[in-house]
């Protein structure tokens, strides 16, 4: 950093050549400065440029944060050959075992969610609107398409209750809105899952989390008991693989209608989408599948962001209609 010349206060004469008033020259008597005066105006000058210059070099090199500009790095996309998933968890799958939970925060890699309102009545239908913004207070009018949509919104209450797998809209000052209806009193996570397009082109993957109330009386159910198979509008679904923390493991679900395995469709780009939260703080995972390797089965590629209780719901559709397999698991 250079600085610029001291302006001269007008008026104001250049020094003359020669030795500058206040110094010993030979023959010459002494103006009123001593050398030890000068000793010690010459120590704190050199103190305080030093800590101008420290100063200065600080902010040339800031330490590394996503504060200084530097894109978080997107979450699970480091998968094994041959797979496709997309596990949007807020961390990398190289850091085994440090991984953070996402959807804790407002704010997230320089992006925050703004809702117009957060109380809904109970049971009656509503409308949920909100906008992204940039550090800079901007709504943010660009995303990214992942999986056919530009935005995938989970709401679910706290106690793990009540899911729901929402695609808002945008107008074009940035402001997504969908119809939401709370159905029971309690406080209720939304979770903002997608991918902001920046200025510059650069793409950040991000899971933004937003509490909405029902105010009324609340009565937290607990958790299901653990079990890898369930019953759902006379499908049966089950899945084999234990996730864990900090390690990418596949879990791989099988969707049976009777004796036969069912005939699985395509909903939005893929055989089946998952979503995992944390009992507690609703950490989120977000697990896309790769290639379907049979019929009726879907194989996802986790990474678990910590130990801890999970409900996992899996979204499948059959015959033009999508349902949702709920299940309990522990992580270690």
């Amino acid at each position: 950093m250079t600085e610029s010349p001291a302006p001269v206060a007008a008026g104001a004469r250049p020094a003359a050549d020669g030795p500058a008033p206040g110094l010993d020259t030979p023959g010459a008597e002494p103006t009123g400065v001593d050398r030890d005066t000068l000793r010690l105006a010459l120590v704190v000058g050199g103190l305080v440029l030093a800590v101008l210059l420290g100063f200065g070099l600080g902010r040339l090199n800031p330490p590394p944060s996503t504060a200084s500009g530097a894109l978080p790095v997107a979450a699970g996309h480091s998968h094994p050959p041959g797979t496709a998933p997309h596990s949007h968890d807020g961390s990398s799958a190289s850091q085994a075992g440090g991984a953070d939970a996402a959807g804790l925060s407002i704010s997230s890699g320089g992006y925050t969610i703004a809702p117009s309102t957060v109380e809904f009545a109970v049971g009656r239908a509503g409308e949920l609107r909100f906008q992204i913004r940039d550090e800079q207070r901007r709504a943010v009018t660009r995303f990214a398409v992942v999986h056919e949509k530009p935005m995938h919104l989970i709401v679910v209450r706290r106690d793990l209750s009540g899911y729901q797998h929402l695609h808002p809209t945008m107008a074009a000052d940035g402001t997504w809105s969908v119809p939401l209806t709370l159905p029971e009193a309690g406080v209720w996570r939304a979770f903002a899952d997608f991918t902001a397009v920046a200025d510059d082109g650069q793409q950040t993957a991000v899971t933004l989390g937003v509490d909405l109330a029902a105010p009324g009386g609340y009565a937290p159910r607990p958790l299901p008991a653990e079990s890898t198979a369930t019953t759902l509008d006379g499908f049966n679904v089950g899945y084999e693989g234990t996730p864990k923390a900090g390690e990418m493991v596949p879990v791989r679900f099988t969707i049976r209608a009777g004796d036969a395995p069912a005939a699985l469709e395509p909903y939005l780009g893929a055989y089946g989408h998952l979503v995992a939260l944390r009992a507690g703080d609703l950490g989120y995972l977000h697990v896309h599948p790769g290639p379907q390797a049979e019929p009726g089965t879907v194989t996802f590629w986790m990474i678990a962001p910590g130990p801890g209780r999970y409900r996992m719901f899996l979204d499948f559709q059959v015959a033009g209609v999508v349902r949702t397999a709920e299940f309990t698991v522990s992580v270690a």
